[in-house]
């Protein structure tokens, strides 16, 4: 592993293991911003522990996550407002356990995990998310066709391994010409199908669909995820910063995770062209700078100048054209932006969220998160840079 790499992720590593709270033989990490235990940040810190050496750490909060698996195989997705089953995190989950299985076996959980994401198949390599959000989301295909591909790898299961390739199959069909994995390809519970170039997501796709196929070892996928990482590497700036005017997903709008995905993608596909290993050491520096600037938790939005505010509402703009949507919809696009702006320069420890759950009260939004009015430390972002920094060592010693 790169020691650029293994020294950032010791140091954040150990930020997070600070938050551990052990009851017995379990243990959960908690929120240090807000009062949710999230099942995701379990899968990605376990994996993270494990890639580096392992922790003592590990079986208890493993044994924490399949305590909250449900009767029927699946965990839930939980945000702030938001709580349900969802094929996406039980794949995450799943993910980990396979990670753990030599050393601290669930198989039973497993199975019932396996069970539940090909049940969540409603079209061919198209995984339902939840219940709550049915579109078919090309992150959420690659994500769970990783999961797929990893256990059949291990338990030798031919049903796993199709569905696996139908998802990886799914998400290269709907691949565009110029790379660009959409965010979603139908219009599912959304007022408006969200057929967007994602900067953020595009980096999730990529690396989801990477991780299938080391399994799967496919060279249409491997063509793809190549097209997909070229588009991707077009959208950084030579200082390594994404340019966030082709990212047309207002939620996602400059996510500081999308540099662990951006590096973990740029590592994948280095192993065959060697041109991205720049890219990924870009993405590296933007990931070092965030740690030091903050000193700690990744903040939940890449920060910015207060200088360069008013240029940046020209990004916001040309975020917002992309797509194409009613006029009404664009300027509440542009408005989210801006406000995103904003939010992203103001720093604090924790997270003002009065001001849009009042908004939301008078606008009768339903929303399964809040969108603060400053940059916060956050622990759901943390944990995706501990995945994926983590990976992105593991391919690099198999290189």
């Amino acid at each position: 592993m790169d020691g650029r790499v293994r020294s950032l992720l010791s140091r954040v590593a150990e930020e997070v293991r600070a938050l551990a709270v052990v009851d017995g033989e379990t243990a959960y990490i908690r929120d240090p911003v807000f009062p949710v235990i999230r099942n995701r940040v379990h899968a990605e810190v376990a994996k993270t522990m494990l890639r580096l050496g392992g922790d003592p750490l590990v079986g208890p909060i493993l044994n924490y996550a399949v305590r909250c698996q449900n009767p029927d195989g699946s965990w839930n997705e939980v945000h702030v407002n938001y709580n349900k089953p969802s094929a996406l995190i039980t794949a995450f989950i799943g993910d980990a356990l396979l990670e753990a299985a030599d050393r601290y076996p669930h198989e039973e959980e497993l199975r019932k995990a396996r069970d539940y994401v090909l049940a969540a198949e409603r079209s061919p390599g198209c995984f339902l998310k939840s219940r709550g959000y049915t579109a078919d989301h090309l992150n959420v295909d690659a994500s769970c066709g990783a999961f797929l591909a990893r256990y059949a790898e291990r338990y030798d299961d031919e049903e796993a391994r199709a569905a696996a390739l139908r998802a990886a199959e799914n998400v290269v069909r709907h691949q565009r010409p110029d790379g660009v994995y959409p965010y979603a390809v139908d219009k599912g519970t959304y007022p408006f199908i969200f057929n967007l170039p994602c900067v953020h997501y595009q980096g999730v796709t990529a690396y989801y669909l990477a991780k299938a196929n080391d399994v799967l070892c496919d060279e249409r996928i491997d063509e793809s995820i190549g097209n997909g990482v070229r588009w991707l590497a077009a959208a950084q700036r030579p200082d390594g910063r994404f340019d966030w005017s082709k990212s047309g997903l207002s939620f996602a709008y400059c996510l500081s995770g999308a540099y662990a995905f951006g590096l973990a993608s740029f590592v994948y596909a280095s192993r065959t062209d060697g041109r991205y290993r720049e890219h990924a050491d870009r993405c590296l520096e933007r990931l070092e700078r965030l740690e030091r600037d903050v000193q700690g938790l990744a903040p939940r939005w890449e920060p910015g100048s207060w200088p360069g505010l008013v240029p940046s509402f020209a990004t916001a703009a040309k975020a917002a054209s992309l797509g194409d949507y009613p006029l009404r919809h664009r300027a509440f696009r542009f408005g989210y932006g801006v406000y995103r702006e904003i939010a992203r320069r103001r720093y604090g420890r924790t997270a003002e969220t009065r001001s849009f759950e009042a908004l939301c009260r008078l606008l009768r939004i339903r929303s399964s998160t809040v969108e603060p009015s400053n940059n916060f430390p956050d622990l759901f972002m943390t944990s995706e840079v501990l995945d994926c920094l983590s990976q992105s060592g593991v391919w690099e010693n198999h290189a």
